[in-house]
């Protein structure tokens, strides 16, 4: 697998959490980064921090003139986009009965028009560069079903949209994949109840929630040429919650029921 990202990168989202995490470890890896945010402040200290190789641009997603301005800047500063990480998103934790039309509308413009809008201002770059590599950060909430009616439908969007790049990018060699997180420890759960968060982490396989360095090492293999033939992969990092299904609920609900431990195993019948 590949180890280092020797090209042109844009991180949305990228001054702090996830997206620092993901910045952070493609400039250790080799890569100029453009670490693009609307959070000013801790932008241009994280892009102080990573030295000549980061670049903190403001960008809202759902600009098409900032988007052109980002492009500009990463390409004057470090030459051609190789590669994107569209990481930017935003939670709203309503059902579809009580969500109003206006939060339905933002959620959905930052975490699937952004990602669109991206894509579209950077693929002429991948293409004079002679490919790249487009990476959308999606959710478990893409896979499953989840109570943040306009979270889910952005991310299951965000993985349908994904798809389409991946047809239609892949014959000018620009690859386009998604990531899936899990219940990862950044400042988007803030605000999550503890009691959510603790039911997450005991229906996981692994037992815990995830660290946003452990998303960022997927991020960067998916920038760099170890990944050259990934293409249109939906990738989850989750500890299993979404392999288990519902199993691991299944069978902490025949411990609580039986007071022992939880088995599927159907005894074998003697044959007369």
């Amino acid at each position: 697998m590949g180890s280092t990202v020797d090209n042109t990168v844009i991180v949305t989202g990228a001054s702090r959490g996830q997206g620092a995490a993901e910045a952070r470890l493609l400039v250790d890896q080799g890569a100029s980064v453009v670490l693009a945010d609307v959070l000013d402040d801790a932008g241009e200290a994280l892009a102080a921090e990573l030295g000549d190789n980061a670049l903190y641009v403001h960008l809202d997603v759902t600009s098409e003139p900032d988007w052109a301005r980002t492009v500009e800047l990463a390409e004057s500063r470090f030459g051609p986009v190789r590669a994107l990480v569209n990481n930017a998103g935003v939670s709203h934790r309503v059902g579809l009965m009580d969500i109003d039309l206006g939060d339905w509308n933002r959620v959905l413009d930052v975490n699937l028009t952004g990602p669109l809008l991206g894509m579209r201002a950077c693929v002429p770059s991948m293409r004079r560069a002679g490919g790249g590599s487009i990476v959308n950060v999606s959710s478990i909430a893409g896979l499953t079903a989840y109570s943040a009616s306009a979270y889910s439908a952005s991310k299951w969007a965000l993985r349908g949209l994904t798809k389409v790049g991946a047809l239609e990018l892949g014959p000018a060699g620009i690859r386009v994949n998604s990531v899936h997180p899990g219940l990862i420890e950044t400042p988007m759960l803030g605000d999550a109840p503890s009691a959510m968060l603790d039911a997450f982490a005991s229906i996981t396989p692994l037992g815990r929630g995830g660290r946003a360095e452990e998303v960022a090492a997927l991020v960067a293999f998916l920038c760099s040429d170890g990944s050259s033939y990934i293409n249109g992969a939906e990738i989850a990092v989750d500890g299993g919650f979404t392999a288990a299904g519902q199993m691991q609920g299944v069978l902490g609900a025949i411990e609580r029921t039986t007071g022992g431990p939880a088995t599927l195993r159907v005894p074998q019948r003697e044959e007369s």
